[in-house]
C-alpha cells in the first residue's frame, strides 16, 4: 500500500511538451526535396495540428479527408465513437504535397515511399525520436505530439471541453492535464509578484 494517503495511486505526471518555437524548429529539420521529406512534413503537421493518436494516423484513409471543408474524420471502429476535426491551411497544403507524389493507390494515406504497404507504427515512433534528438529533445515520442497539440489548444482557447472533444477523450478527467501544462495567467501572476516592492 502507498503511503501517501492516496488511496487512487500517485497522481499523473505532467507530460513535456515542445514549445512553439521547438516545434517549428522540429518542421525545419525536414528536407523537402524528395517524397521521405514531403511525407515526413504531412505527418508531422497532422500530429501536432489534430492531436492523432499514432493508431489513428497510421489507419487515416484519403477518404477520410474533406480539403473543401478542411475536415478530416477519424474512424474509431466496431463500438467506439467517430469524431470529426479539422485542419488548418499549412496542414492541408502538407497533406496535398504529400498526395501528390504519393505512389499508392490504395486507401491508406500514408504508405511506405513505394506505396506498398501503410507505415508501421515501430517506424513512425522511431521517426519521432530521432528528429526529436536533431532538436535536444530525446524525450520526444509519438504522443508527446499529440501532448503539444492539448496544451497548445487549450492554452488558445482556454475550452477544457472542446480539447476533450479534439482529442476523443472520454472522459474530462483525462483531459485536465492541459489545465497545468499551459497556465501562462499563473506563471505572469507569480513573476511579477512582487514587481514594484
Amino acid at each position: 500500500m502507498k503511503g501517501n494517503g492516496n488511496s487512487r495511486g500517485s497522481p499523473r505526471r505532467i507530460p513535456e511538451v515542445l514549445s512553439l518555437d521547438d516545434q517549428a524548429r522540429l518542421l525545419a529539420q525536414l528536407d523537402l526535396s524528395d517524397s521521405s521529406g514531403i511525407r515526413a512534413r504531412a505527418i508531422l503537421r497532422l500530429l501536432l495540428d489534430t492531436g492523432l493518436r499514432a493508431s489513428e494516423l497510421i489507419n487515416l484513409q484519403v477518404r477520410d479527408l474533406d480539403f473543401s471543408s478542411g475536415r478530416l474524420w477519424v474512424r474509431q471502429g466496431k463500438g467506439r465513437k467517430d469524431r470529426g476535426l479539422f485542419f488548418n491551411g499549412q496542414c492541408g497544403e502538407a497533406l496535398q504535397a504529400w498526395l501528390a507524389v504519393r505512389l499508392s493507390s490504395g486507401n491508406h494515406l500514408f504508405t511506405s515511399l513505394d506505396g506498398r504497404k501503410p507505415i508501421c507504427g515501430r517506424w513512425l515512433r522511431r521517426f519521432v525520436k530521432n528528429l526529436g534528438e536533431r532538436i535536444g529533445a530525446p524525450w520526444l515520442h509519438v504522443h508527446s505530439l499529440r501532448h503539444c497539440f492539448g496544451s497548445d489548444l487549450f492554452a488558445k482557447t482556454r475550452n477544457l471541453v472542446l480539447v476533450q472533444q479534439a482529442l476523443g477523450h472520454a472522459s474530462i478527467q483525462t483531459t485536465t492535464i492541459y489545465t497545468h501544462i499551459s497556465q501562462p495567467e499563473l506563471e505572469s501572476a507569480l513573476k511579477n509578484l512582487r514587481e514594484g516592492e
